[in-house]
């Protein structure tokens, strides 16, 4: 099997999953790291075994590295992927793929003038539950999909997180913190989106941080942290979604497909495993379905794994930059449409990812 060289921009807190996973996934081979704060990358290269800590300008010009993986923060994304791509590199992005339509556009732009692709989180959709979801749907177990809800509620990151600053700030909050794991499950399994209306507020102005180390810092809120909305599916269904940093307490579900012929409660798509419950028509209860699929734990780099196999066989990788940005796109959808007081029409589309085979081996994404 031969092997995809990445290297990584970003050691922060996420890159360790990612660490850990490439070492498995047989298509990977990590050759370098890199981060605005060296000794961070040097860490990071010391405990996962990585041959190289770099500058991002080393990095860019080693020729043997044929995939960024960009984990930097959500507004370093676009600068980090054109970077890369104007270096002659395929680029895979953390979520979102930028924080504007105008930056995720070039970056399309960018990599299709240039013949490279570009792939980007979340690969949770790949994951052993939200598989087993597609497979029921496709195989027609709830009939056609006819509605959907998805609600993502907590109070917000200040009381854990060590610097939850960027999560209130432009570009960050709910929608775009955790829209895109939500909305991401939601193409996979229904298809793509073609109008979408929402109602957005700021319902606290200041937040205080209550973590260390910056325990008794305030926060000014410059984004909405409360967003509804209501998604016109282009095949016909109809979803309403909940994002919210303001919600003390909820029991809603994370996500639930309506079909014709029955129900579909799917996992949260912020993880990769299940449990994953159905209810038919006439049936008396809901009943757990035993996941078909792998990739249960943690998996992330799936994705970039995914990506590093189309690079090698022409094929379309699943999390793909136009599914990306048709998310971003949506996102922002619900946030124009609560300040226009008018539907978004959706001008962007994706194809509806192709589902993974069952019986993969471990660490394996192609047949």
């Amino acid at each position: 099997m031969k092997k995809i060289k990445v290297g990584v921009i970003g050691c922060g807190n996420i890159s360790g999953i990612y660490f850990k996973n490439g070492k498995k996934l047989e298509i990977l081979d990590i050759v370098a790291c890199s981060d605005l704060y060296i000794d961070r990358a040097k860490a990071k290269a010391e405990e996962f075994g990585i041959p190289k800590a770099c500058t991002v300008e080393e990095l860019l010009s080693d020729p043997e590295i044929q995939i960024v993986l960009n984990l930097t923060i959500p507004l370093a994304h676009a600068e980090v992927s054109l970077a890369a791509l104007e270096a002659g590199k395929h680029v895979y992005s953390e979520k979102p793929l930028a924080v504007t339509r105008e930056e995720g556009q070039k970056i399309l732009d960018l990599a299709k003038k240039k013949g490279l692709l570009v792939g980007c989180a979340p690969d949770t959709f790949m994951g052993a539950g939200i598989q087993t979801c597609r497979k029921l749907i496709d195989d027609g177990w709830i009939g056609e999909p006819i509605g959907a809800t998805a609600f993502m509620t907590c109070h917000g990151h200040e009381s854990w997180h060590p610097d939850p600053e960027f999560y209130y700030k432009v570009g960050g909050g709910p929608m775009l913190d955790m829209g895109p794991y939500y909305l991401t499950a939601l193409v996979n399994l229904i298809g793509p989106i073609k109008r979408v209306t929402g109602s957005a507020r700021i319902t606290f102005p200041e937040r205080i941080i209550t973590s260390a180390p910056k325990y008794g810092t305030k926060i000014t809120v410059d984004t909405p942290t409360h967003i509804a909305g209501v998604i016109d599916f282009e095949n016909g269904a109809i979803g309403t979604i909940i994002t919210s940093f303001d919600v003390w307490a909820a029991q809603l579900p994370r996500i639930e497909i309506y079909g014709a012929e029955g129900s579909l409660s799917v996992p949260d798509p912020n993880t990769f495993g299940g449990p994953v419950y159905i209810r038919r028509k006439n049936a008396s209860a809901w009943s757990e379905v035993p996941l078909t699929h792998g990739y249960s734990e943690n998996s992330r780099g799936i994705g970039l794994a995914d990506m590093a196999y189309a690079l090698l066989s022409g094929r379309q990788h699943r999390a793909n930059g136009d599914m990306a940005y048709h998310v971003l796109d949506v996102m922002h959808g619900f946030l124009d449409a609560s300040e226009s007081g008018k539907h978004y029409v959706v001008p962007s589309t994706c194809i509806r990812p192709a589902p993974l085979p069952m019986g993969l081996p471990p660490n394996v994404l192609d047949e």
